[in-house]
Parts: structure tokens; C-alpha cells; sequence
């Protein structure tokens, strides 16, 4: 099972830090909570843009690089990627797994992208936009610098309750810290699949054509309950908020939520599905 270094403090998880991805949090992300829900989606993802065929595309809140890595493997060195994130710690676990041909890591916040406007066929963004302080503006800066024909994709996880895994632990937290939960998962990831509202969002950055917004199931797969609520617990900024309320206790946490993962999915390897929405924007 990966375990986390405990060394180094990962900082309390609140709305004003629910972007930071630091401390043990990267490696875990990347080595648990990527090949569990993000491969499959990331997979859809590559193929959609590869399908426009682009010379040149910007990713942001790339992350560990699970898109990053399926593009040039769909694009086969075809395209420039200029893939960024908000956090070099992101960044810098991507790029100790390696920097495929043609892929440029970069730190960049999608609040202010440092670029000139009209340089990109495509942007794309996986599980980023819920992220973003100010949604139309974010979307703004994405219409900015795409070239005229160009394409934004992105996508977002569906309410928690499509989201077994994620609905399993989120349950579990909610009855070990009754009068408190810790609501991470619910408020951020799991917290702006509403259709319209990102139809309006978008029409508010500027963007005149008409969204398409496909809805995408999953399966999701851990080796066993364990791996899975350590990705949940310890990998992502939920870990904040537990050590915020259980300092101390972010072990036995995570073991109360990998028993609730084992009652629902059973033991050894599990699967669960997972919703999501993939929007494209002309």
C-alpha cells in the first residue's frame, strides 16, 4: 500500500486552500488517484483533441500529467503541448515520470495565463475547472489565446452521489465528524457539475457558440478499499481537513473510510463508477 511521508506538513484544506497540491500530496495523486479515475478519462480526453488535430495545445491545471502523457501519445509527437499547472509541485512529480517529445512543462495560473492571445488550436483542461476562484474569467483567458477556429475542452466530475468511490468516503467522514465533516469532496471536485450554470459561465467569457456537454460513465479501479481511501484522504487536499480536525488521527481516518470502501465494494481489488461531464466549446 503507498504510504505517505509524514516529514513534511500538508497545509489545513479550506476553500483558500483548496488548490494547493503540496507535501506528500503529489506522489500520492499521482500514483494512486491517477491510474484509479483520472486514466480513463484522460483517455477519452486525448482522443477527442487528437481527433482535431491540432499543432498547437495548451493544457491547463495539467497536474501530474495524465492528460499531458496520453496527448503526445495520441498526437505521436505531431504538436507542441504547453502543459501548466498552479503548482510546481504538480509539475515536478509529472516530470520525474518523464517529458514525452514535444511536451513543455510550465507553471502558470489559469487565472492570468502568461501567454499572447491567439496561439493555440486547443485547450484543454481535466478536473481543473472546478478549481478555479472565478470560473468566466478562467474560461475568458482560455478564449483569449485560442487561435479563431480553435476548441476549449474540459471536463468535470458529476454530483458526488454519481461518484461511488468518492460518495463512499464522503459518507464515511460525514459520520465520523458529525458536527464538522469535512466537505472537500462534496464543495470542490464533486461541487460544479450543474449543466447550465457552466453554459452561462461560458457564455459570460465570451464564447458565443453553443457548448457541447457530453456526459461520460466510468469504471473506477483500485487494488483493494485501502489504496483507494489513502489516494482520497492522504493524496488530495481532503487531507487538510482531516489533520485540521483529527490531528494525529489521519491514519486511523483513513482506515475508517477504506472499512466503508470494503462493506460497499468488498475486499481485494474493487471498482465503483465514476460520472463525469466533458464539455467542448467551439
Amino acid at each position: 500500500m503507498p504510504q505517505a511521508p509524514t516529514n513534511t506538513p500538508i497545509p489545513p484544506s479550506s476553500p483558500g486552500n483548496d488548490t494547493r497540491f503540496a507535501g506528500a500530496i503529489p506522489a500520492l495523486y499521482d500514483e494512486v488517484l491517477v491510474p484509479m479515475m483520472f486514466a480513463p478519462y484522460a483517455a477519452d480526453m486525448a482522443r477527442r483533441v487528437a481527433a482535431r488535430r491540432p499543432r498547437r495545445v495548451l493544457e491547463i491545471a495539467a497536474g501530474t500529467g495524465a492528460v499531458t502523457r496520453a496527448l503526445a501519445a495520441a498526437l505521436g509527437g505531431d504538436a507542441e503541448i504547453v502543459a501548466t499547472d498552479l503548482n510546481a509541485a504538480m509539475l515536478d512529480q509529472a516530470a520525474r515520470r518523464g517529458t514525452p517529445p514535444g511536451v513543455q512543462w510550465r507553471t502558470a495560473d489559469a487565472m492570468d495565463l502568461p501567454f499572447d492571445a491567439a496561439q493555440f488550436d486547443v485547450v484543454v483542461c481535466q478536473f481543473g475547472a472546478m478549481f478555479f476562484p472565478d470560473r468566466p474569467h478562467a474560461y475568458a483567458q482560455a478564449r483569449r489565446v485560442l487561435a479563431p477556429g480553435g476548441a476549449f475542452l474540459f471536463n468535470v466530475w458529476d454530483e458526488i452521489a454519481t461518484n461511488e468511490f468518492a460518495d463512499t468516503v464522503n459518507t464515511a467522514l460525514a459520520g465520523l465528524f458529525p458536527h464538522d465533516p469535512p466537505r472537500f469532496m462534496a464543495r470542490v471536485p464533486h461541487g460544479h457539475g450543474d449543466r447550465a450554470l457552466i453554459r452561462r459561465d461560458l457564455a459570460a467569457a465570451g464564447f458565443a457558440a453553443e457548448p457541447q456537454i457530453d456526459s461520460v460513465a466510468a469504471r473506477t479501479h483500485a487494488p483493494s478499499a485501502q489504496v483507494a481511501a489513502t489516494g482520497y484522504c492522504q493524496g488530495t487536499p481532503l487531507r487538510g481537513e482531516i489533520e485540521q480536525r483529527a490531528p494525529g488521527g489521519l491514519a486511523r481516518t483513513t482506515e475508517v473510510c477504506a472499512e466503508a470502501l470494503a462493506q460497499r465494494f468488498g475486499n481485494g481489488a474493487i471498482a465503483g463508477w465514476a460520472q463525469a461531464f466533458v464539455i467542448t466549446v467551439e
